[in-house]
């Protein structure tokens, strides 16, 4: 399905009068009306192809990375920038031809596709293969040639037959690493775990400024270029923090030893943003100018198939995935449809304008493509990657409590018309996968949240950030309020990691990972904690 435009007449309106004021630079009313097409501003559509072999740098300088598997295909990535930091990374405003290879070896003895693709400036150099003909639940590997130049090889996996009787899925979930709190150490140890697949569920990079030292990492051996030490705002800024990111050695290192299944959260365009209201009350029409300039980018950075390019401030991310009859992936946006935080946002205490039945943490369509797709499901395990706190989250015991207005707790009715839905649909194993709030949490999901007796409908694995917080703590300074105040909470953890899930027919069981720093490098990683869920049986249990 081809996302419609609905903001395109706002958008052609507004981009008359932006300019330097919001955007930096004279293009960004240009840019605003380009994007409404998906053509680049200068004709760069048209731009004449150049010879690789005048590439005199390496140009894989971001790496590589797959993602969203299917049982005979995965989406293929990498961006040519030769000088990352840098506008325009490098690259000439032309077209550069690259070629791809799939193997069956690391060696690339045995070729399983290859093929030839287009670097196009007007998506900043990148490049989305999407192979076919490959065979199903099987370990590939890939590189790509642009000139003399070859990048380093990536490892990925092919989803199941949707029909496969599966033993085992493992699965590993992440998100929130602002790269200025700290190193991407917890990454370096992903990419040495047995994973078939990663979610990633949000804020995979930060608007915020980040200065010449790193902030937290406090470079002492580089200086980053005075650049990146501002909120991005414009398309160049979003293409320009994520080369920053992606030229981080941990991120790279897991990009290239697994798929990534991605969904954004906020960060990737502003703090707290719901729908066309931005968090500094800017005009609609002004915001989906921003909003459009980071989807765009967010696109052209990540392993996204075709169907998820973004059209303007418009963009296709929830979308379902099988692995055999184990598990159904049900990847939802809970960012561009909502309605606005109640009370302003923060926490409050629950009331009117929060228990609204109107309101909507996914839109109306999404939810309805959900339950859908649950009533349509056959799969042993329904998983839900999603990006804010699902189970309620109270911060203090007894009467006068209150809880978040950005996550489900702000959106009670959305949370119960989704869990009325998965009754209805006969879904017996939900598992809810969340990101979003820097702590590691472990929640059996209730039918009713005020009675903690009442019947255990799924269970939640929320993973803490890869670096957002910096350091941390095992146990949080509100630690004892919040296990007091929410009984359906069964761990509760506040250091740096990923969560790893390992689903078979008869469990569901969670391993939280932890670093004990981010503001220094190489910390080791342990498992704090592991929880199971029974199939049939719902409810956490220390394993």
């Amino acid at each position: 399905m081809t996302p419609t435009a609905p903001y395109e007449q706002e958008i052609r309106a507004a981009a008359a009068h932006v300019g330097r004021r919001r955007f930096l630079t004279v293009t960004g009313a240009a840019a605003a009306l380009a994007f409404t097409t998906n053509l680049p501003a200068a004709g760069a559509a048209h731009a004449a192809e150049a010879d690789a072999r005048k590439i005199t740098e390496n140009p894989f300088t971001l790496g590589v990375a797959s993602g969203d598997p299917q049982p005979g295909s995965v989406v293929l990535w990498t961006r040519l920038a030769p000088r990352p930091y840098e506008p325009g990374n490098g690259m000439p405003d032309a077209r550069f031809p690259v070629r791809w290879e799939v193997a069956y070896d690391e060696k690339f003895t045995r070729l399983a596709g290859r093929g030839r693709a287009d670097a196009h400036p007007e998506f900043n150099h990148s490049v989305h293969i999407e192979p076919t003909g490959l065979a199903p639940d099987r370990v590939y590997y890939y590189r790509f040639r642009a000139g003399s130049w070859i990048s380093p090889v990536g490892r990925t996996r092919t989803a199941p037959a949707r029909g496969a009787h599966l033993s085992r899925l493992k699965l590993a979930a992440a998100s929130c690493q602002a790269y200025h709190d700290g190193y991407f150490t917890a990454y370096r140890h992903l990419a040495e775990e047995d994973l078939d697949v990663v979610f990633h569920l949000g804020d995979y990079l930060y608007e915020y400024p980040v200065d010449a030292a790193g902030g937290a990492r406090r470079y002492t051996d580089r200086t980053l270029p005075a650049r990146f030490h501002r909120e991005t705002v414009t398309l160049e800024d979003y293409r320009l923090r994520y080369a920053l990111y992606k030229s981080d050695p941990d991120l790279q290192a897991a990009h290239a030893a697994h798929p990534f299944i991605v969904t954004w959260d906020d960060h990737e365009v502003e703090n707290n943003y719901a729908s066309d209201i931005s968090e500094d009350d800017l005009p609609p029409a002004e915001f989906l100018i921003r909003r459009a300039a980071a989807y765009r980018a967010y696109w052209e950075n990540q392993p996204l198939r075709r169907p998820q390019r973004p059209h303007g401030p418009d963009a296709r991310l929830y979308r379902r995935l099988h692995y055999g009859q184990l598990a159904q992936f049900d990847i939802l946006d809970t960012r561009q449809y909502r309605s606005d935080q109640a009370y302003g946002d923060g926490w409050h205490a629950p009331g009117p304008e929060s228990t609204d039945p109107k309101r909507t943490l996914t839109g109306a369509t999404q939810e309805r493509w959900l339950i859908d797709g649950w009533r349509q499901s056959t799969a042993r395990w329904n998983v839900l990657p999603q990006q804010v706190a699902f189970s309620e989250r109270r911060n203090a015991p007894g009467p006068g409590y209150q809880v978040s207005m950005d996550a489900w707790d702000g959106y009670p009715a959305s949370r119960a018309r989704v869990l009325a839905g998965a009754e209805s649909a006969g879904v017996d194993n939900l598992v809810v996968l969340t990101g979003d709030v820097h702590v590691h949490y472990a929640f059996d999901i209730k039918k009713d949240f005020a009675d903690p007796a009442s019947r255990t409908t799924g269970v939640e694995f929320v993973t803490t950030s890869i670096a957002s917080g910096k350091d941390g703590a095992d146990k949080p300074a509100n630690w004892g309020t919040y296990i007091a105040a929410n009984p359906h909470l069964k761990f509760y953890n506040g250091r740096r990691g990923y969560v790893t899930v390992t689903l078979d027919r008869d469990t569901a069981r969670g391993d939280y990972r932890t670093v004990s720093a981010v503001t220094t490098p190489g910390a080791p990683v342990r498992t704090a904690a592991s929880f199971v869920t029974e199939a049939g049986n719902p409810g956490l249990k220390p394993a």
